[in-house]
């Protein structure tokens, strides 16, 4: 067939779509996060993408490989890990990748202390990730420029190396806070040249970390009473406004603790407990916390 006949094999979409099991994944991702719409949408349109090309190379059509390497910004507990996961999940189903595991490493994974020491400890990464995705967080503290003596560019040179000659059988993801992230592209071009697929991970609202939280505590068999639910709500508000807030991270380091009193609560009142005592986060389990605790900040 020349380059100019028409194509007259006709594809089912829907068909494609079903057996590659992509949407399973999707829905997935939907069950798993809160929100992050924008997020949702970006990774379907990756998918939809991967998948047309999939069906371009069946019936001959020239179809260069989509860049893959991509760059997850946002603060912590956003939910990047965990898309990350069904990226690699949703590139072994299409073929893009062989294994479809994903391979979270950070810099002390990859970077020696002395000279010698950052190849082998960035190629033996790079071993495990193949086949698959390496998810690097916090990528922006690879480089280093203000210490001479750091070997963090190395492993720069060798993860391009690698992005470049390997990237069918590989796909690194970047991570971290985004105004570090596009500082760290533009000091490293070669880099960024390579990274096509820029996601950015909003913060979750009040609502939608409550809505996180009652997630969380499905899985475990817990629930709120009405009282504690009013009182997570008040939480989830000051929290939000303290440092070293991560979002859903926090909500789950929140509820673990409110775990622990509610334990320590039974036991001080002592005597039998029924399974709905097992159940319950009351609302003294969740005003123990020190958030409460401190003063709030006047609005201006």
């Amino acid at each position: 067939m020349s380059a100019e006949e028409p194509i007259s094999e006709r594809l089912d979409l829907d068909e494609a779509y079903r057996s590659s099991q992509v949407g399973e994944i999707l829905n997935q991702l939907d069950r798993e996060l809160v929100g992050l719409s924008p997020v949702k949408t970006r990774i379907r349109e990756v998918a939809h993408l991967l998948l047309i090309d999939t069906l371009r190379r069946k019936v001959g059509l020239a179809a260069e490989p989509p860049p893959l390497h991509m760059s997850f910004t946002g603060r912590p507990g956003t939910g990047k890990t965990t898309v990350a996961m069904r990226m690699a999940e949703i590139l072994f189903r299409l073929g893009y990748v062989r294994k479809g595991h994903l391979v979270v490493a950070t810099r002390d994974d990859l970077v020696g202390q002395y000279i010698g020491h950052t190849a082998p400890k960035t190629k033996e990464v790079l071993k495990r990730a193949m086949g698959g995705v390496l998810f690097i967080d916090e990528a922006y503290y690879l480089y280093k420029p203000e210490n001479e003596r750091d070997y963090g560019g190395e492993a720069i040179e060798i993860l391009l190396q690698v992005m470049e000659n390997r990237r069918e059988d590989l796909v690194v993801i970047f991570a971290g806070y985004k105004d570090r992230m596009d500082r760290f592209f533009a000091s490293n071009p070669g880099l960024s040249s390579r990274v096509a697929n820029h996601i950015d991970f909003p913060d979750y609202s009040a609502a939608e970390l409550v809505a996180i939280a009652h997630l969380m505590l499905d899985k475990l068999n817990y629930t709120f009473t009405a009282s504690a639910e009013g009182a997570f709500e008040e939480y989830i508000e000051r929290r939000m406004k303290q440092a070293q807030f991560a979002n859903a991270r926090s909500v789950r380091n929140a509820i673990d603790r409110a775990r622990l009193r509610q334990a320590t609560r039974l036991f001080e009142h002592g005597g039998t407990v029924t399974a709905d005592d097992l159940r319950m986060i009351d609302e003294p389990d969740i005003r123990r916390s020190r958030v409460f605790q401190i003063e709030q900040p006047a609005e201006t």
